[in-house]
């Protein structure tokens, strides 16, 4: 199976890496048929994604999947990263195998999970 280097670099040295202590949203999803656990923390100031993180329990495509989003919604505003998707996520990766596409799929969700817990603690409504 081959990996472009993109996908070997973000899971060799994955960006953003790590528990965020005072994240204002945590998004954790979870694909139980692969066992891969996704954990995305976000760090929000007026509306602007500041800071990103995320712990990932899985295969090389899940962490590098998880890596790559992190570094598409940094400094990002949170409506734009409710917009990111599986398939943006795979194509920044240079693609992944159909086999992994579901690593992409759990990243768009982790990103989701987080804002939306952003969303509740602040008592807004998840604007579509």
């Amino acid at each position: 199976m081959l990996y472009s280097e993109k996908v070997m670099d973000h899971f060799q040295h994955p960006r953003n890496l790590g528990k965020m202590e005072d994240a204002d949203g945590i998004g954790e999803v979870g694909n139980a048929k692969c066992g891969d656990i996704m954990k995305m923390y976000i760090k929000v100031e007026n509306d602007i994604i500041t800071d990103v993180s995320f712990n990932t329990f899985g295969c090389g495509s899940a962490i590098a999947s998880s890596s790559m989003a992190t570094e598409m919604i940094k400094g990002k505003p949170v409506e734009e990263a409710l917009e990111l998707t599986n398939k943006a996520v795979a194509e920044a990766l240079d693609g992944l195998p159909a086999h992994k596409m579901h690593c992409s799929v759990l990243a768009e969700e982790a990103v989701r999970a987080a804002v939306q817990d952003y969303y509740d603690k602040k008592g807004m409504a998840n604007e579509p």
